[in-house]
């Protein structure tokens, strides 16, 4: 079930806000009111693999009692690592092992390949495996008490708002939310402010900027694209997927927001960043978080006195950052771009060197980009033609009438897309606010214009074709 769409926003969520805050004067029957939803809101889409996420949770509860009943260092280390292990099994299960037996094939004969199984991806089981492992980590390292009661624990891994595409929520921010939350009024408006803005990234943004970047990807599977059309398709791109995933991570904190939880950050407008470093702590901040708290740390970070050592410790948190992304070469070779230049970045210092920002950041922004041609395309060859195509280097030349076409009819939704991009609305309220008479009249018309981008974005969604979220695919 899509948040943008209208069986959510005129069904499914009116009648669990009902239900929940009818319920207000029992927290548990709040919370199971919370944990079905969000069973059928996973299995609306996924019904047998609800089962699955069933059993993730009845895994790691249990090893999470277990970790805690044992007093032996070593024995509580091995139920680590036998819980690791069942849940990186399963991923593997559902997401890797096609990838791993079709490259096995290709270094057999014909006669001895394996047949490669045909498994559908669960949505979002990248997401809710890593919370899983977050918390019987957490509870292996003394972070947080075990979780007895298993519907919480359930509500934790299941929660309908963040379950598809995240942010990943640790269970160490939300386990006194659990029983102690408070909703307020405030709370629910802002959520739901939230929620429409996010909605409308999703909705008048992204879906509007996905038209760009698949014709033109499309295009350049079959033939050689013009240079202009090639850098208008990923300029599409880079936008479209920061407001299809931020867009989706709003809408979750909006949610959350709305049932009295609240969720950390997701993104920090990372298109203004002046650094590859820079630009991967404020993108997808809940998975970098993540990565650096249960791997990079561990293995010594940045403290280790060798730099051979940094090295391998970030190459092997990026090598896993690209695979966790997809079971595809791609994946991992925009997993290693990206290493590559933050490696760089790290040894010569880079941020601290005197260099005007905007050269910084139009470095930034085209490594990043080159990296969303690797992210988007279906293979490498496929990558490297378009990336052919950008430098102007194929047979189709550099201009196009294609280009002309798009940017005119499409020029106010990219024109917005980079505006909206930067802090304007950011700084535009910050502004407002200090000024006594014109927050007054803002505080006013606020209602009116997010009623206007909802009813805006349910007349798109009425007419409007199917379209998924980019990254219900990890």
């Amino acid at each position: 079930m899509l948040f943008s769409s209208t069986i959510f926003l005129f069904y499914f969520l009116p009648i669990v806000l009902v239900l929940y805050y009818l319920a207000k004067w029992s927290r548990p029957l709040q919370n199971c009111i919370l944990l079905v939803f969000s069973l059928f809101f996973y299995a609306w889409g996924e019904s047998k693999y609800v089962f699955l996420m069933i059993g993730c949770i009845l895994f790691n509860y249990i090893f999470g009692l277990l970790i805690v009943a044992n007093n032996k260092p070593g024995q509580k280390k091995l139920l680590l690592e036998l819980a690791l292990a069942g849940n990186l099994g399963t991923l593997f299960l559902f997401k890797y092992l096609g990838f791993f037996v079709r490259n096995l094939n290709a270094s057999l004969d014909v006669s001895k390949q394996l047949t490669v199984p045909s498994i559908i991806l669960p949505i979002g089981i990248s997401f809710f495996i890593f919370q899983a492992m977050s918390y019987v980590i957490d509870v292996y390292r003394g972070v947080v008490e075990v979780q007895k009661n298993p519907f919480y624990l359930g509500l934790y891994v299941s929660f309908f708002p963040q379950l598809i595409a995240g942010p990943i929520v640790r269970y160490a921010t939300i386990k006194d939310q659990i029983i102690s939350r408070k909703e307020t009024l405030s709370k629910f408006s802002v959520g739901s402010c939230r929620f429409i803005v996010g909605l409308s990234k999703k909705v008048l943004l992204s879906n509007s900027l996905a038209v760009i970047a698949d014709h033109v990807f499309s295009m350049s599977q079959s033939a050689s694209v013009p240079m202009t059309l090639a850098w208008l398709g990923i300029i599409a791109y880079t936008l479209q997927i920061y407001y299809d995933f931020s867009g989706y991570s709003d809408m979750a904190i909006g949610l959350g927001l709305m049932f009295g939880f609240k969720f950390e950050e997701n993104f920090n407008y990372p298109y203004v960043s002046t650094s590859i470093s820079e630009f991967w702590r404020r993108w997808h901040i809940s998975l970098g978080t993540w990565f650096k708290d249960y791997v990079y740390f561990p293995l010594g970070g940045s403290r280790v006195k060798n730099k051979d050592k940094m090295v391998r410790n970030l190459l092997i948190v990026w090598f896993l950052t690209g695979f966790w992304h997809g079971a595809e070469w791609t994946f991992v070779l925009w997993g290693l771009l990206n290493v590559s230049f933050i490696i760089l970045e790290k040894l010569l210092s880079f941020e601290q060197l005197k260099i005007k920002s905007w050269v910084k950041h139009t470095y930034c922004m085209v490594i990043i980009m080159i990296g969303w041609v690797l992210f988007r395309s279906s293979d490498l060859v496929a990558a490297g033609h378009y990336l052919r195509d950008m430098l102007g280097m194929g047979q189709a030349g550099i201009y196009s009438d294609y280009t002309v076409m798009f940017f005119r009819e499409y020029s106010v939704v990219l024109l917005l897309g980079i505006l909206f991009a930067m802090p304007f609305a950011r700084r535009t309220n910050s502004y407002i606010s200090q000024k006594k008479k014109g927050f007054i009249v803002f505080e006013l018309l606020y209602p009116i214009v997010m009623m206007g981008l909802f009813l805006l974005c349910v007349c798109y969604l009425i007419k409007g074709a199917y379209n998924p979220f980019i990254y219900f695919n990890f």
